[in-house]
């Protein structure tokens, strides 16, 4: 852990960072899980919880910021796989519009 690291990074596994999974955690088992204190980064730093962001806007770690891009894509590819399938758990309607709501994030993290 570098105290000298000025950049704002996201989380190694940045598809379960933030508030939205927090918030499905809570709702599966009623009590929301600590916060950890220091994290793995998708640049392979680790950093203090607070100096991370699911946010493309606000990571600044170039490395980071295509790590979340790459997640992202990879995501939407698993979605429109899943939604594919006999006896997926959604519809295809659905896998679509997570998709484009991961390709919109991949694009935010590219820019």
């Amino acid at each position: 852990m570098s105290e000298t690291d000025p950049h704002i990074h996201v989380e190694q596994q940045v598809m379960r960072a933030g508030a939205a999974y927090r918030n499905l955690i809570v709702s599966m088992l009623g009590r929301a899980p600590d916060a950890p204190g220091v994290v793995t980064t998708g640049c392979g730093l680790r950093v203090p919880y607070a100096m991370t962001s699911p946010r493309p806007e606000s990571v600044t770690c170039l490395a980071c910021r295509e790590h979340a891009r790459r997640e992202h894509l990879r995501f939407a590819d698993q979605v429109e796989r899943l939604g594919r399938m006999p006896g997926a758990p959604f519809t295809g309607d659905q896998a679509a519009e997570a998709a484009r709501w991961a390709r919109d994030i991949a694009e935010r993290f590219s820019g």
